[in-house]
């Protein structure tokens, strides 16, 4: 017929729409809160490498250090608004985020150790911190408001692999403070459709982990010493490489279907502390003895003991799946510290909280 479209036209046209949006997406200004830490640092590169622009809030301090940032390569720190602030700062927050699309809120305190000494300082960070965030995404109508969450939220496993379903049991004042951080956000996205999607990632390991997480203490002792001392060594974590916890977080806000959703971030696989350690001595010091320090042991009541995650909403709603074994992400991150050995060797025998 004469009024037929051509098939060229049809596909042109919807070329030219998809590179629109493309187009689109790369302009909008994206905040990473926590851009200074371990996950934070590797989502503001990966933001960069695909285009964006990214403003990145540093906690502030008297030094001007900017964290993990300052070891971003010259070109990828020059493409970045590195802000030093606080998310406790009401007024602060809603400055920095009145000009922003998209807000990936990753900062809190993480430390359980250190939530039992100073409980008061986790609900000043992680609940009103959030809420601070949360008013300042309403007031600025973001796009979406990516909030960070925990799988510690879930206590030791009632039922494995663990969904969105399972109920929360906080074991620690750290867990507390994530559970009543979530309840805020998702009341937010109820109540004023604020757009707000729930990550919920289980053990994420990699290059630039603090010493306090297991997976590095373990690496960094065995660097440096023959004893390796643990806490604790039954509980067994799903651990997900950093690459990939970055790539879901991207692929979670992307996604529509997703707003006012809890998602997990797992592998679906998971493996006692016990053998991890094992695994890591043979692989860095074969001579190693494992020591259990009682320091190091969590309370009992608050020891999680099982941590095993689903994925299935996030894999059903982005197509995502680890991309990264555990072997070949334990090789990357011995890798990282073998060659940063200097940011750790004097403290690596030292317990961090």
């Amino acid at each position: 017929m004469e009024n037929d479209i051509p098939l060229g036209k049809i596909v042109s046209l919807i070329i030219f729409i998809f590179l629109l949006r493309q187009a689109s997406a790369m302009n909008q200004k994206i905040l990473v809160t926590g851009g200074d830490g371990f996950i934070g640092s590797h989502l503001v590169e990966e933001l960069v490498r695909r285009g964006h622009e990214v403003k990145a809030l540093c906690l502030y301090n008297s030094f001007g250090s900017y964290g993990w940032l300052d070891h971003m390569s010259p070109e990828t720190r020059e493409s970045v608004e590195v802000v030093l602030g606080d998310i406790r700062d009401a007024t602060f927050m809603t400055e920095l985020i009145k000009d922003c699309n998209t807000v990936f809120h990753l900062a809190a305190l993480i430390s359980i150790p250190y939530s039992y000494q100073a409980s008061s300082s986790f609900i000043d960070t992680n609940v009103r911190g959030t809420l601070n965030v949360l008013e300042a995404s309403k007031k600025a109508k973001v796009n979406r408001l990516l909030v960070a969450s925990t799988s510690e939220v879930y206590g030791t496993a009632k039922y494995t692999p663990i969904d969105e379903k399972h109920p929360k049991n906080a074991q620690s004042p750290y867990a507390a403070s994530k559970v009543a951080a979530d309840a805020l956000a998702l009341s937010y996205h109820h109540a004023y459709q604020l757009p707000v999607v729930m990550a919920r990632p289980f053990n994420t390991y990699g290059p630039r982990q603090s010493s306090r997480a297991i997976m590095s203490t373990i690496i960094q002792q065995l660097l440096v010493c023959d004893e390796l001392k643990l806490g604790n060594l039954t509980p067994s974590r799903d651990f997900v490489y950093v690459d990939d916890t970055v790539d879901a977080l991207i692929r979670m806000v992307d996604t529509e279907t997703l707003i006012g959703k809890e998602c997990n971030i797992a592998s679906g696989q998971s493996i006692s502390i016990g053998l991890l350690a094992e695994k890591l001595i043979k692989k860095l010091n074969p001579k190693a003895v494992m020591i259990q320090d009682q320091q190091r042991f969590r309370p009992d009541t608050s020891e999680v003991f099982e941590l095993l995650g689903s994925g299935k909403v996030l894999q059903d709603h982005t197509a995502w799946v680890p991309k990264t074994s555990l072997e070949e992400g334990l090789n990357l991150t011995i890798n990282w510290f073998k060659e940063n050995q200097e940011l750790f060797k004097d403290k690596a025998g030292i317990y961090n909280i």
